[in-house]
């Protein structure tokens, strides 16, 4: 994804309590007319658009009900059904900041710049990768066989540890205040420490 070139303005679906990581899968059954002509432009040229997190009701001043940072998506698949609604599949690509709300769109449109993670020498980012491998596989014992696989073949995808951090992230964090403070956090052995801390806090809580 490296090679794709992210436009600075871009259409913002606002979901409460939502996030993407770059690197997940978001499905989004598209309904509101606003979000089917964001949907259909972006089918028309890019296929791109940005995911972004609503902290409260949404208001005309965008800028104080949504979280300044949200994630730029590109559109796998995307179905439309006989009623003009449309189910699609969203993939994260990136960390992005919403740096201002623009108008002349019936729906949320932003200038953004987009946002990378901290960059680790060869290294430290194998420690990272090690440590964040082994405490997952270690919480693992005991659950199923086919749940077990599944992270494997998740962490066995990449050995960069942004990346492998964000995918676990999609996959087993559910908590919304942490998903999002996961997404803002930059550092990526401090984002390891905050995935690990909540992983721990979920196996201790089986047993």
């Amino acid at each position: 994804m490296a090679a794709l070139q992210l436009p600075d303005k871009l259409g913002v679906i606002l979901l409460p309590d939502c996030t993407l990581f770059p690197h997940g899968a978001l499905p989004l059954h598209i309904f509101e007319p606003r979000y089917r002509q964001m949907l259909r432009e972006a089918v028309e040229s890019d296929c791109l658009f940005c995911v972004g997190r609503l902290t409260g009701t949404e208001i005309p001043d965008l800028a104080s009900c949504t979280a300044e940072i949200g994630t730029a998506g590109l559109i796998r698949a995307s179905r439309e059904q006989s009623d003009g609604r449309s189910n699609l599949l969203l993939h994260g690509l990136c960390r992005i900041r919403f740096t201002e709300w623009l108008p002349g769109k019936p729906y949320p449109f932003a200038r953004v710049t987009r946002i990378p993670s901290d960059i680790l020498e060869e290294g430290p980012s194998s420690d990272e990768t090690r440590r964040l491998r082994e405490v997952v596989e270690a919480i693992l014992l005991g659950f199923p066989d086919d749940l077990v696989t599944k992270v494997q073949q998740l962490l066995d995808r990449t050995s960069d540890p942004g990346m492998m951090s964000d995918a676990i992230a999609q996959q087993f964090v559910q908590d919304t205040t942490l998903r999002q403070s996961l997404l803002e956090e930059l550092s990526i052995p401090r984002r390891i420490d905050l995935l690990i801390e909540h992983l721990r806090t979920l196996r201790s809580g089986d047993n």
